[in-house]
């Protein structure tokens, strides 16, 4: 992936000002102490990993960020964001249903499971969910795009950008807390963060 932090790393600063004990066991945790498999079966877990593998593509990477594994932990330990959509079954539910639902999408579509299709069929599965163009009985209640975007793409997407890879593809220095940004206006920048090369 092209970005304009090429040579930004930010765990440079692990032992700066910039990150404290509580930061550091944080991003050990990220990095390190990757959950195993307790909530989705096995057929769930690599079903997602595909899925997510063409929402946020990582082929550039030796090292993907991992995503499937904070999902199934988040899952396992009843974490949420803390609401729930009134059309929506809780988080346990949903995720199954809606797993199950792509993979039913990629045999209406394609006539093979979904890890079964090549990257262009497996993208016009998504795509066709995203614009809400499915058979809604797959879905057993389910509102398609809403789980797609709201919960599938949404909940991957945090999960990626919390991992220091991702901050550093960004230029993000990590939290504010212990040294703080006090450079905040248009075009300033602390001395401690990244600059983009154009």
């Amino acid at each position: 992936m092209k970005t304009p932090y090429p040579h930004y790393d930010v765990l440079a600063k692990w032992a700066s000002p910039s990150f404290d004990d509580t930061t550091r066991a944080v991003l050990t945790q990220r990095l390190v102490a990757i959950p195993t498999r307790r909530f989705f079966t096995e057929a769930e877990w690599t079903l997602l990993e595909a899925i997510v593998a063409r929402v946020l593509p990582q082929a550039d990477r030796a090292e993907p960020i991992p995503i499937t594994p904070w999902i199934d932990d988040a899952l396992a330990r009843g974490r949420s964001e803390g609401f729930r959509h009134d059309n929506m079954p809780t988080m346990p539910v949903a995720w199954r249903r809606g797993l199950a639902a792509i993979d039913a999408e990629a045999r209406r579509l394609h006539g093979k499971d979904f890890i079964a299709l090549d990257d262009a069929a497996r993208d016009a599965v998504l795509t066709a969910i995203e614009h809400d163009e499915v058979d809604a009985a797959l879905w057993q209640g389910l509102p398609a795009q809403r789980f797609f975007i709201d919960i599938l793409v949404k909940t991957a997407a945090g999960v990626y950008y919390a991992h220091p890879a991702a901050w550093s593809e960004i230029g993000f220095g990590g939290p504010a807390s212990p040294r703080g940004y006090v450079r905040l206006g248009a075009d300033a920048r602390d001395a401690w963060e990244a600059k983009e090369e154009r």
